[in-house]
């Protein structure tokens, strides 16, 4: 299976952003998660899980009776290198986004001097 067809499904993306954000975490904390947030069953999180390992976005080791998955990076490496060809086309883009964004920022600022800032905002 080709590495977008594997990260193209929602569920399996999600389970990559727990294990990335968490590390090793077993099956049952995996299926837990995804039960809750898709409302799928534990037989299909486990294909899932299937379909990460054979893919080689995952690995799984036996802890006893558990089975601990954890990301293997490099499939994500060897994505990121592909999309790397893809990325002038859209960072000088983001770039004077963001520079537009500090731009607008900056007049309100000289504009309204008294106004508090909001949330997230950076003065």
């Amino acid at each position: 299976m080709h590495a977008f067809d594997v990260l193209g499904d929602p569920v399996r993306r999600r389970i990559l952003e727990l294990l990335l954000a968490d590390g090793e975490k077993t099956s049952g904390a995996v299926s837990a998660v995804i039960q809750e947030e898709f409302g799928i069953s534990q037989p299909a999180v486990s294909q899932h899980l299937r379909v990460l390992r054979d893919g080689g976005f995952a690995t799984v080791r036996p802890e006893g009776a558990r089975r601990l998955y954890a990301v293997n990076l490099d499939p994500l490496r060897d994505i990121d290198a592909w999309l790397e060809r893809f990325r002038r086309y859209w960072t000088p883009h983001l770039d004077a986004l963001a520079t537009e964004l500090a731009r607008g920022k900056r007049e309100r600022r000289l504009r309204d001097p008294g106004e508090a800032p909001r949330q997230g905002d950076t003065r």
